[in-house]
């Protein structure tokens, strides 16, 4: 099996740069936004969820369903995915 990575796109304006060092580190990662969460998540060895210029309190805010990933893959939350994270996970 590879060593994919997914990255989840909030909106960040540094998404670019962690899929840059992910490959730097010669690892296989694709970005797909936030609304587009595969269906089958077996093939990733770990998911980025990326920043996002939201808060999370915003009505405006992205909530995606993360029912497919939680607890099937490791995750990294960076900046508005771990707020997202610890908000609505209590």
């Amino acid at each position: 099996m590879q060593n994919n990575v997914l990255i989840l796109d909030f909106g960040s304006q540094y998404t670019q740069l962690i899929a840059r060092r992910v490959r730097e580190l010669n690892i296989f990662c694709e970005i797909k936004p936030f609304s587009a969460v595969p269906e089958d998540v077996s093939g990733y060895k770990a998911v980025i969820l990326s920043g996002s210029p939201f808060s999370v309190r915003s009505e405006e805010a992205p909530h995606p369903d993360l029912s497919q990933i939680r607890g099937r893959v490791p995750i990294l939350a960076v900046c508005y995915g771990a707020q997202y994270i610890a908000h609505f996970s209590g």
